[in-house]
């Protein structure tokens, strides 16, 4: 592959942390182009884009031991941008002040995130035996509400819906919204950086992975063969999943190498990749694919199921960022920090949207694979 990437360390997203207490504290000093990207779409001023992203860094490191400090009255984690801090729902007050000591701010929670879990993976398996109606557009438990949320498209009713609702209602605590049908993002062309599957079918490339990349899994079977942006034979898909999951391996070779990067396509630095610490709900999270390049949004929740035309995909993570057909694939990343592949939504990013991806650290455990990092 004669492509260069030019990195420049200075103008990339580079953290540095400092131990306080039992919490890691980073100092975010990101690009002055990854701010600008969230000053755009999050609405903030540079000084507050800097800030919130120190701030969402701390909270992802705080997460693990305030999950253990919590223990079984664990209700759920999200950030407050309001307060800057890392939220964990507690079932039991005698667990507050463990959470509060571990780095996060209590909060009472009316059903433990085990409870919550149990009843969606209960929907998912009824929906695994009797596969959901098409109006359903997807659920996912929510521990802000302390309810599995069903999702249903515009004007859905009937006896089908009916029923699953009743099934749903039956596994625990509902709250019924109105979202757009989803839809994979793949495209005839598409693309961080673009590949084709079989010599048409354009996708993005998810991360780096020692001996290959990560993807979507709706862009090509196993064994199917790739290109790269310039034509170039590049590798084949050693695994893939699609419904599901929506994730795939592409083990590449003639000459294609791997980096730690994530393009910036001139919107902003290309990012660094150093790690795939997971970003809680209401963190900000960017994404970069081949047809929309780089926008910014919000984390909006984790492990829902998403009911496409195809089949139902699970462990998904919901976001506001928009995406389009061809950005199937594309990185999501918060700071330096991998978060998962594009896999689909509604809307665009004219009048935006929504856009789930599935979570890279279970893609790099299905596979046995680590990520190439800086």
């Amino acid at each position: 592959m004669r492509r260069r990437i030019a990195l420049a360390l200075g103008g990339a997203a580079v953290l540095t942390a400092s131990l306080a207490s039992a919490a890691l504290a980073p100092i975010a000093q990101a690009s002055p182009g990854l701010l600008a990207a969230m000053q755009r779409d999050l609405g903030l001023t540079a000084a507050q884009a800097s800030t919130r992203l120190t701030q969402e860094m701390t909270a992802s490191r705080v997460l693990p031991a305030a999950r253990q400090a919590a223990g079984a009255a664990f209700g759920g984690a999200w950030f407050d941008p309001a307060r800057g801090k890392l939220v964990v729902g507690v079932t039991d007050p005698a667990a507050a002040s463990a959470v509060r000591q571990a780095g996060a701010e209590p909060t009472t929670a009316t059903i433990s995130a085990a409870e919550l879990d149990a009843a969606k993976a209960e929907i998912d398996l009824s929906a695994g035996n009797r596969p959901a109606p098409a109006a359903v557009s997807g659920w996912r438990a929510d521990s802000r509400s302390g309810s599995v949320v069903v999702a249903l498209r515009p004007g859905a009713h009937g006896s089908e819906v009916d029923d699953f609702l009743a099934r749903a209602r039956k596994a625990g605590p509902v709250t019924v919204v109105t979202a757009p049908k989803a839809q994979p993002f793949a495209a005839g062309t598409v693309g961080g950086d673009p590949y084709y599957i079989n010599g048409n079918t354009r996708c993005s490339i998810g991360f780096s992975v020692q001996g290959g990349f990560v993807s979507a899994g709706h862009c090509g079977g196993t064994g199917s063969s790739v290109v790269g942006w310039d034509g170039s034979a590049m590798g084949t898909f050693a695994g893939s999943s699609f419904p599901d999951n929506d994730y795939s391996f592409i083990r590449i070779g003639n000459g294609w190498w791997t980096a730690p990067v994530v393009l910036g396509w001139g919107t902003v630095s290309d990012a660094l990749v150093r790690g795939s610490w997971v970003a809680p709900v209401g963190t900000s999270v960017c994404r970069s694919g081949s047809t929309t390049h780089w926008h910014c949004g919000t984390v909006l929740g984790h492990n829902e199921t998403i009911n496409y035309s195809q089949g139902a995909v699970h462990q998904m993570t919901r976001t506001n960022v928009c995406a389009e057909p061809g950005d199937s694939g594309g990185s999501f990343i918060t700071g330096d920090q991998a978060q998962g592949v594009t896999s689909g939504g509604w809307g665009n990013c004219g009048s935006g949207g929504e856009t789930w991806f599935q979570p890279v650290n279970e893609i790099l455990q299905r596979y046995g694979l680590s990520l190439v990092t800086a």
